[in-house]
């Protein structure tokens, strides 16, 4: 015989709803020979308070109720039984010696009864319809509460999915355990750069994380999984369990149970822990694997996004310059910030280099953020300084870099600002395909944006010629994109003017000044950010 079915004809609290002494007595000698235990009620006033006053497990499981009461009929009785979410789920089944006819049984079970038995009652058919009653209304409550929980997994493998890190993702994980299993849980796993994180909770409570090395973890795999992948169960005492994860929860249970699962071989497992007594069946059981499943391909998404991630920032960085050229007179200083460790890669970009008519300097932007855009960056840049290299001045290399895109790639467009600063530093000149303005600040401190410039790389249109501007010594350049300025829902000029006067009064050298720019802009950006900033002795 199943689990399921030894528990659903397990003995049951019933209770009894009759005004006759004899037959209250007659029907609760048979319920208790076989096992259940007996409540009686006079009539229905009495049997509806007495299930009002009891909650959860106190409160019986299945109602005997005769039809003819002296306060109200056997069939309003059991209407308010159906009719309280409380107690909705409790069987009823109606005895009449008088209510017979086959009018009067259907309106009983039209009117929410399970079942209808007529006097006279043998003992085997009265104890058989009890049986069945309960059986059918148990399995219904297990289903019920099945679905519930398969709801509850359902809404907790969104949120550990939705998890970014490996702290937030075990605090997922173990609340998803405690709310599943209503029971204490610890959840063991290794974040995307090799910390362990453990955390548990307990009904209740807020998640609490314990401190711990990647060995403990380690050890507890060599239990049941060791370096396989799938899923693994075992059942430690908890002496074993302490040992091994050098944690005291869990101490004074006599066993923990412990599931591990792995996706992916050489990756480590993630562990879900909790009392052996809180897995009591095979929905516990499936529930807690799926869960634990749920778990580990969740981790390797992060895990597989992380080295996506990584290996993209590494390919992007590789299209950027090695160093930046040493020239008398000048000092340059740039900072790169990838826009963050969830967002895909941009085509910010910067450039400077060394020319026979003086030092070009060069931010820009391609539009998109993938590793496509990326690559067009690269492109541009490479072919950005084989047009400096021919000696095209900065328009003419905009107008070459616009035939480029429009041919290679029509669906792409950039920002471009180019800054020819002249061999004896005291001009400039300038030319900018929409890209944000550069800045100027004099050595009094002011600072003002050269606001010239022209469409966009993409378009096909031409370019008008580079603007020239005196420089004064001691002036400082800024270069920079988008993602250090712009802040959504606010105006962009509004951010631009801030950006302004913290460059007015800002430190004196390029690298302090960046790093205070990047301390007060950007910091809740969703973009890449290049700065460069060069100041003309």
């Amino acid at each position: 015989m199943s689990e399921g079915s030894t528990t659903d004809s397990a003995a049951a609290s019933v209770l009894i709803i009759d005004d006759s002494d004899t037959n209250r007595y007659i029907m609760g000698s048979w319920l208790r020979r076989a096992g259940h235990t007996v409540v009686e009620a006079a009539d229905g006033t009495q049997g509806l308070a007495l299930l009002a006053a009891t909650e959860g497990a106190e409160q019986p499981e299945l109602a005997v109720v005769d039809v003819r009461l002296p306060d109200m009929s056997g069939f309003q009785v059991c209407e308010v039984i159906k009719a309280d979410p409380r107690t909705a789920h409790l069987p009823v089944i109606h005895v009449s010696a008088t209510a017979i006819d086959v009018s009067d049984r259907a309106q009983g079970l039209y009117r929410g009864a399970d079942a209808y038995l007529t006097e006279p009652i043998a003992p085997t058919e009265f104890l058989a319809t009890v049986t069945a009653a309960l059986r059918y209304a148990r399995a219904r409550r297990r289903a019920e509460r099945l679905a519930e929980r398969i709801a509850e997994l359902n809404r907790a493998t969104l949120a550990i999915y939705d998890r970014q890190d490996g702290r937030s993702f075990a605090a997922a994980a173990v609340t998803a355990a405690v709310s599943l299993m209503s029971a204490p849980a610890a959840v063991l796993a290794l974040d995307t750069r090799g910390s362990l994180v453990h955390a548990v909770a307990a009904p209740g409570a807020a998640p609490a994380f314990h401190e711990g090395e990647p060995a403990q973890l380690d050890r507890l795999a060599e239990e049941s999984l060791g370096d396989a992948t799938g899923i693994a169960t075992a059942t430690l005492p908890g002496s074993r369990w302490s040992e091994l994860s050098s944690c005291g929860v869990f101490a004074d249970e006599p066993e923990v149970a412990v599931v591990l699962a792995r996706t992916k071989r050489g990756r480590a497992p993630v562990l879900l822990a909790l009392p052996a007594r809180a897995v009591t069946g095979d929905d516990d059981r499936d529930l807690l694997t799926q869960l634990a499943q749920t778990c580990a391909l969740a981790l390797e998404a992060q895990h597989s996004f992380r080295e996506e991630h990584d290996l993209a920032l590494t390919l992007q960085r590789t299209f950027l310059p090695g160093a930046l050229p040493s020239v008398p007179g000048v000092r340059m200083t740039v900072r790169y910030v990838p826009a963050s460790d969830r967002t895909e890669i941009g085509g910010d970009f910067y450039e400077a280099l060394e020319t026979p008519a003086g030092l070009l300097l060069v931010i820009g932007d391609v539009a998109g953020h993938s590793l496509a855009a990326a690559f067009v960056m690269g492109e541009l840049r490479h072919a950005l300084r084989a047009y400096v290299v021919e000696g095209h001045d900065p328009a003419a290399v905009l107008d070459r870099l616009d035939t480029l895109l429009t041919t290679l790639h029509p669906d792409v467009t950039a920002t471009v600002c180019l800054v020819l600063v002249d061999a004896d530093r005291r001009r400039l000149r300038l030319a900018n395909a929409g890209h944000l303005p550069l800045l100027l600040r004099h050595p009094d401190g002011t600072a003002r944006y050269l606001t010239e410039h022209g469409t966009l790389l993409g378009l096909g249109v031409p370019h008008p010629p580079a603007v020239s501007h005196p420089v004064p010594a001691g002036a400082t350049l800024v270069l920079f994109t988008d993602g250090l300025v712009e802040v959504r829902g606010e105006n962009l000029d509004t951010s631009l003017e801030a950006f302004r006067q913290a460059v007015a009064t800002g430190p004196e050298a390029p690298g302090q000044l960046c790093d205070a720019l990047l301390d007060g802009f950007g910091t809740e950006n969703s973009d890449d950010i290049a700065l460069l900033a060069v100041r003309l002795d």
